[in-house]
């Protein structure tokens, strides 16, 4: 294996500022979506006292679950010790920062009084999930910038191993957090299942992988980069496997429901009469976001088309976000069971299993808050990768893999 020699992005100036442009529009138009929701209140939104998690929650969650798995490169390369990965390090480390200051952000801004943030990080309540993920979320950028540096720092290089264990174990306890915070809330009959975390774990690698190969494909492409097909293969099979992994934790999931009795009509809201979220689950996660890519990758002929896994990529991208609605909004738009086995006559909490199930719309200003957040991403991606030396010049056979070397 040839030494990896690291540029900066060469993309031409007319094309960079145009690109930066574009996504620092986005960006403002998420901010001034915030602005406007901030004054006016959130009654401009589709949520309500049932639905109080929307679609900013949705594209938060995405983000940070994917920045999870978007470490996942750099973690095969150092703590399991293939080579062939090492390359990619930097600018996994990188891409996994953007993501989850991009969902951070979005998160922040949703919070509804977003000035109040300082008493959340003053005053911790321990028993409550959402206080140890915000040490895990801090803690993750701490550890990822350590990484990088590490990597990047000939003085640091000894540490790289060590630091890149910790963050390793770091960020399966920060996608473990993610997932607790619907396992543990018993009030939802959706959500109040241990299978929470792993299947969030299984999400974060697929959708992690899904936009690091995107991201990946367009930066060498446009720089006119060569990625071999060593690489690009490897990736393209370790990505099936995720996808493989997040159909098996879904299916362990509704069997799980189905073990009891009282679950049989929360699995028929989903998987028959949900109306919008039972097609979500159907036809945007299942089939365009696992099943369609699954049969792109591991096919015989479009497996080997880039083009082909870029598309696979992508579904799985728009698969993971129609996954996070289902469990987030489908979750609350489901009946409250304040009294099980007990018929409720007359409330106005839509509790009860013959209850009315909530009605929601996302409102325009959401969903560019939600689309800022990618921007954002995409944004600190872009500068970081033209600023500094994240990307290897080459990922060309000969480069990376002995073997093809001597081929």
């Amino acid at each position: 294996m040839k030494r990896t020699i690291y540029r900066e992005w060469r993309l031409t100036p007319q094309h960079y500022w145009g690109l930066l442009a574009i996504l620092a529009v986005i960006a403002g138009l998420g901010g001034l979506a915030f602005l406007y929701m901030e004054h006016e209140g959130h009654w401009v939104t589709g949520m309500s006292n049932q639905i109080v998690w929307g679609t900013p929650h949705v594209f938060a969650v995405f983000l940070i679950v994917a920045a999870s798995g978007a470490l996942n490169v750099a973690s095969i390369g150092s703590v399991f010790g293939k080579t062939l990965y090492k390359p990619l390090a930097r600018f996994s480390g990188l891409l996994a920062i953007a993501l989850l200051a991009g969902g951070l952000m979005v998160l922040v801004l949703d919070l509804g009084r977003p000035d109040r943030l300082v008493v959340a990080m003053t005053t911790y309540n321990f028993r409550s999930i959402f206080a140890w993920n915000i040490f895990l979320y801090t803690g993750f950028l701490g550890l990822v910038i350590a990484y990088l540096w590490s990597m990047m720092e000939r003085k640091g290089n000894p540490y790289t191993k060590p630091v890149g264990f910790f963050a390793f174990f770091w960020r399966l306890a920060l996608t473990l957090g993610t997932g607790s915070i619907f396992g543990f809330l018993v009030s939802r009959q959706a959500y109040d299942t241990a299978i929470m975390a792993p299947l969030f774990i299984a999400m974060s690698f697929a959708y992690g992988l899904a936009i690091f190969i995107l991201v990946l494909l367009f930066a060498f492409h446009r720089d006119n980069r060569p990625i071999g097909d060593s690489m690009l293969f490897r990736l393209r099979n370790l990505l099936g496997i995720f996808i493989g992994a997040v159909l098996f934790f879904v299916l362990a999931y509704f069997l799980t429901k189905l073990y009891g009795a009282k679950n049989y009509d929360l699995v028929a809201f989903y998987l028959l009469d949900g109306g919008i979220y039972t097609a979500l689950f159907w036809f945007a996660w299942m089939l365009a976001g696992i099943l369609f890519p699954l049969g792109i990758l591991f096919h015989p002929a479009l497996g080997k088309s880039r083009t082909w896994i870029a598309s696979a990529c992508g579904l799985v991208a728009l698969g993971g976000l129609a996954s996070i609605y289902v469990i987030i909004i489908g979750g609350q738009a489901y009946p409250m069971q304040l009294f099980p086995g007990k018929t409720i006559l007359q409330s106005g909490f839509y509790d009860g299993v013959n209850g009315a199930v909530a009605l929601y719309t996302p409102s325009l200003p959401e969903l560019l808050l939600g689309i800022g957040g990618v921007a954002v991403a995409l944004l600190i991606t872009a500068v970081g990768i033209r600023m500094l030396q994240f990307l290897p010049e080459s990922l060309a056979d000969q480069d990376i893999d002995p073997h093809a070397a001597k081929a």
